[in-house]
């Protein structure tokens, strides 16, 4: 065994678990993407109106938010590679049986169980970078950067596949698809992975004692609570959830800061201040891209009167772009550093907000093409110096849950620019309520390089490493 906690395993094969934990890591940007196009279906099945056929998306992302974080810390606890095991299999399972379901509401919970099981592959993929990293010989960039990749690339993809999928088959195939990725993932990682040593053991009770279950209970309810008013699913009770879930999280911060060993060290993490600049970096980002990833879209459909096929052909370059400039990313972050990327990818969101407001002007279909492509540069570039940027501001054994909680920014970013959207989008879906967005995407892109320029990475030796 050495000093990280693994058993060094002749067996391992870094690149091939890399490769299935980029796989599992796929399946949950693939999932919450793909399902847009079977929403109509869906609706004719089930015989739902537009408002309830959305929870299907709602189940999803609520399960994603508040399940990143408690799989992260599960995976600091006892361990990564059980616990993607554990994940991979409740998918394969969950989208076996989801296709035979006899009602809508039970297709809901199967989604929000593959949801919590797709949420597991990110934490541990961060947990295991460093040992996967020094079997490979190669800095821990790399590893990330190729998760990274993955992670966009599904994004990118999931409307074509989830769109074949259902033209070809029925929405159940949406289902039956992650079945095989699943259990490809979970298979080559029991082989390839180095086993988990020197995790927490003992009885199941003082287990259970030792897990802070009031605490993990108020942070979930807490955080979907928010993450509900914010999507308004219940119209009349929007301020009473978000008040709701104040008072709980406000009860979930006295638990913590008074348990031992708490669910979220507080206090470790209120003294980490370049964890929590990269958390603001990561939301504030996430923002301004969905912006563009929501708002661009509607505006072709409605003031363009283009069709949906065409629309998702003039997005394809901006996921497409994302993927090609991870590698450079990476490459650049080797020899420049990660601070010195992440300052350059956010000022080209910068530059990249200001293009997208020609569309004020034109909705010529070269000219979407150009300026959404520009947008995919810093959304790779950003997206990939972050991840870094998480993994060297967090202390090596809270990397598990430190992981869970910045794909939870992600989330929160993505649901405020959807919230957004509609407010500007309520008048009416035009070139002139676009170009308000176009002031609001820029004034966060000023926001995210202040923080980014504040953002420094620990000096070796640190209680940050």
């Amino acid at each position: 065994m050495d000093q990280t906690g693994y058993v060094t395993n002749k067996n391992s094969r870094p690149g091939l678990a890399v490769a299935a934990l980029s796989i599992g890591t796929a399946l949950n940007p693939l999932n919450s993407s793909m399902i847009a196009v079977a929403l109509v279906v869906l609706r004719e099945d089930f015989s739902l109106d537009v408002a309830t056929v959305t929870w299907v998306i709602t189940a999803f992302y609520l399960a994603s938010a508040a399940g990143q974080p408690l799989m992260g810390r599960l995976a600091d606890r006892f361990g990564p590679r059980r616990l993607f095991t554990f994940g991979m299999a409740l998918v394969a399972v969950t989208c076996a049986i989801a296709p035979f379901l006899p009602s809508f509401a039970l297709v809901c919970v199967a989604r929000a169980l593959m949801a919590v099981g797709t949420a597991t592959a990110y934490p541990c993929a961060v947990v295991m970078v460093t040992e996967l990293s020094r079997l490979a010989n190669e800095p821990t960039t790399r590893p990330l950067g190729r998760i990274q990749m993955a992670n966009t690339s599904a994004a990118a993809v999931g409307p074509v596949v989830g769109g074949l999928l259902v033209s070809l088959f029925d929405w159940q195939a949406l289902f039956v698809i992650n079945v095989p990725l699943a259990l490809a993932a979970l298979l080559v990682v029991q082989r390839a992975a180095p086993a988990d040593t020197g995790q927490e053991t003992g009885s199941l009770g003082k287990l259970i004692r030792d897990s802070d279950i009031p605490g993990i209970l108020a942070f979930v309810v807490s955080l979907m609570l928010a993450m509900m008013a914010l999507l308004n699913v219940m119209p009349g009770f929007r301020w009473h959830l978000l008040a709701a879930a104040v008072v709980i999280a406000a009860l979930f911060a006295w638990r913590e800061l008074r348990f031992s060993p708490p669910f979220l060290d507080l206090r470790l993490l209120g003294g980490n201040r370049p964890l929590l600049l990269i958390y603001l970096v990561f939301i504030v980002f996430s923002g301004v891209y969905y912006f563009a990833f929501f708002g661009v879209p509607q505006l072709l459909q409605e003031a363009g009167n283009y069709d949906a096929g065409l629309v998702g052909l003039l997005m394809l370059p901006l996921a497409s772009l994302s993927v090609v400039v991870t590698p450079f990313t990476v490459r650049l972050m080797e020899r420049f550093g990660v601070r010195a990327v992440l300052i350059t990818g956010v000022c080209v969101l910068t530059i990249a907000s200001a293009a997208l407001g020609l569309l004020t002007l034109s909705l010529w279909p070269p000219l979407v093409l150009v300026v959404t492509a520009v947008m995919g540069v810093p959304y790779g570039a950003v997206s990939t110096a972050s991840n870094q940027a998480l993994y060297v501001s967090a202390r090596p054994e809270e990397r598990g849950v430190a992981a869970g909680i910045f794909q939870t920014c992600r989330y929160l970013g993505a649901i405020t620019a959807t919230v957004l959207i509609g407010v500007f989008y309520g008048p009416g879906v035009n070139q002139a309520n676009w170009g308000l967005m176009v002031w609001v995407m820029l004034a966060l892109s000023l926001v995210v390089i202040v923080l980014s320029v504040m953002w420094k990475k620990p000096a070796a030796g640190t209680s940050h490493l």
